[in-house]
């Protein structure tokens, strides 16, 4: 379930009207780190949200951009004191992505392409347990065990009540056949994913081997929209050592055409529904 006040989304939300006030003053990003006396990259680490931002910088901003209005500088500050706030996933110690669980945690709604695995969002215990044990097999079982933990809380999202996540899954039909732990494993995960596709905010989809070549070959994704207008779409490209963030508005309305080409192609929900029945029958056998 999102929190009341969401640190990684201050913080883009902030480094956005940090770029809108440098752009108004006409000024560029190595000009103003050269006011500053800092790094033309830490100025761009503030405008894109990747860095914790102090109200010191704030202020120092505000004040090579000559804003005068003292409520547009309060309001800054505050969204930078509450940037530096932590996320419930801090209390997990360092976790690799999570920049994108902030995110996650603040979206209205999910479209995701897997193309070797079952969605993180609708994964059972057991499947997370088994697909984290082969793709780390060198890291400690403490952290394993945390990265599982980690998975089953993001899935508050897909439980909420009161404000469930909006969830649009697109999986290549290769990642059910992939036996990942057992095949009894793999039963339980066909009847969970049957299960959730029968909630209002939860689609899936299974693209067919049938259908050959496809834009989602170039690899995995997800777009991230949100509910309040100021906080523009993403699309999430997770990577072995880094991940990758795209918010320019062509680069989202790109993948966003992939995905819908994607949805097209792939089975109706319905006959999804009805491959993964007879899927798990064969599982079960």
């Amino acid at each position: 379930m999102a929190s009341h006040v969401n640190p990684t989304v201050r913080r883009r939300r902030l480094g956005q009207e940090l770029r809108r006030l440098r752009e108004l003053k006409g000024m560029t990003a190595e000009a103003v780190a050269e006011r500053l006396l800092v790094s033309q990259s830490k100025i761009s680490r503030l405008e894109n949200g990747r860095r914790s931002i102090s109200q010191r910088d704030v202020r120092d901003l505000c004040g090579v951009y000559e804003v005068e209005d003292q409520r547009v500088v309060d309001s800054l500050m505050q969204m930078a004191k509450e940037s530096r706030q932590q996320g419930w996933w801090h209390a997990f110690g360092d976790i690799p992505y999570s920049v994108y669980i902030g995110l996650e945690t603040d979206a209205a709604s999910v479209r995701n392409y897997e193309s070797l695995l079952v969605p993180g969002l609708l994964q059972t215990r057991e499947y997370a347990e088994a697909v984290i044990e082969r793709i780390e097999p060198e890291a400690a079982p403490a952290d394993k065990a945390k990265r599982v933990e980690v998975r089953m809380k993001r899935q508050e999202r897909i439980h909420d009540p009161v404000s469930p996540l909006r969830f649009w899954a697109v999986v290549d039909e290769s990642a059910l056949h992939r036996v990942v732990g057992s095949p009894r494993i793999m039963r339980e995960q066909l009847e969970q994913l049957i299960e959730l596709s029968h909630r209002p905010h939860v689609t899936v989809q299974v693209l067919p081997y049938s259908v050959g070549a496809h834009p989602g070959m170039v690899g995995t994704f997800s777009l991230l929209e949100f509910a309040d207008a100021a906080d523009s779409s993403v699309v999430y490209l997770e990577g072995v050592t880094s991940d990758l963030y795209l918010e320019k508005h062509a680069e989202v309305q790109h993948y966003s055409v992939m995905y819908e080409h994607l949805r097209a192609q792939a089975h109706h929900p319905e006959r999804t529904r009805q491959f993964m029945i007879e899927l798990a029958k064969e599982y079960a056998g």
